[in-house]
């Protein structure tokens, strides 16, 4: 991302964490999902930098961060990944940062707010479902627009032999098929998401595995003990929740009190479809939680 310094710094279990960073301010850390890398944040970030020291990491697994095995299910928890968070934010002299995730970042992102309340200032949340609840509203046919969700929820080995067979063309079939005009990536952008996951294969599919296992499995105690995200919070989304037949809006409020819902036009890689639009969710997000200390 031109603009920004990139740093390899060691997140937890010392798992190097690749990291851009750039701009002055209080931090704001963004963190992307699938199947993408940091650079889905270039446009909104740079719009950020004026005002926040923007810090852009990729995931563990995922493009130039370490990829340790993740035969260990929680190499790969949401809970191990929000610590990496912490860490690395940590290193950079921040001990608070607000933290906006996208799809796969947002579950790191709502772990983080959930383990880590004294850090986190504020969470924006862009297009996903608190894992509980993902699985809860995958119901019957409807179920098919998350396949790849009980693929990649398979044992050790066959999900990943499967998708190493054709991973051009499996990575390449969600970007096209969640972009809403075909005409948000370049040709260039496109081959490389494609070939950044199809490099990832096993960590991106420990990734998901962990979240039909241990992330679940943390959501559930959560949810028993009645553990709520205590900061502001932000959630812009596709309106799929009419589609599926749930609301979204009411689900992430039982998480959430302090919680703004907002459904976008944009399609689901809308931080790059509309940075505009997603540089001013997290902006006015940042402007509440400023207001409300």
């Amino acid at each position: 991302m031109e603009g920004f310094e990139y740093r390899l710094i060691p997140g937890a279990d010392q798992v190097g964490i690749n990291v851009a960073v750039g701009g002055d301010g209080p931090a704001v850390v963004l963190l992307h999902g699938f199947p993408q890398t940091h650079y889905m944040w270039r446009h909104v970030a740079r719009k950020l930098a004026d005002a926040h020291t923007v810090i852009v990491p990729d995931l563990r697994g995922y493009g130039s961060s370490d990829k340790p095995s993740g035969i260990d299910p929680a190499t790969y928890s949401k809970r191990t990944m929000a610590n990496d968070i912490v860490k690395i934010t940590g290193s950079l002299g921040f001990t608070r940062f607000g933290l906006v995730g996208h799809d796969r970042g947002a579950l790191v992102t709502v772990r983080a707010g959930l383990d880590h309340p004294e850090a986190v200032e504020y969470l924006g949340i862009l297009d996903v479902l608190p894992t509980l609840d993902t699985w809860a509203v995958l119901q019957g046919v409807n179920a098919k627009v998350a396949w790849h969700l009980y693929l990649m929820a398979q044992p050790v080995g066959l999900p990943e032999k499967m998708i190493s067979a054709v991973a051009p063309e499996f990575f390449a079939s969600f970007l096209d098929a969640w972009d809403n005009d075909g005409a948000t990536f370049t040709a260039q952008e496109r081959d490389y998401y494609v070939e950044s996951s199809a490099a990832a294969v096993d960590s991106i599919v420990a990734d998901y595995r962990a979240t039909a296992s241990v992330d679940l499995e943390m959501d559930r105690a959560d949810r028993a003990r009645g553990a709520q995200l205590t900061m502001p919070v932000a959630v812009i989304s596709q309106d799929w929740g009419s589609q599926l037949g749930f609301d979204a809006a009411a689900l992430w409020k039982a998480w959430a009190p302090d919680m703004t819902y907002e459904a976008t036009t944009a399609g689901h890689f809308m931080a790059e479809e509309n940075p505009d639009e997603i540089a001013a969710f997290i902006s006015g997000l940042a402007a509440r939680a400023n207001r409300q200390h």
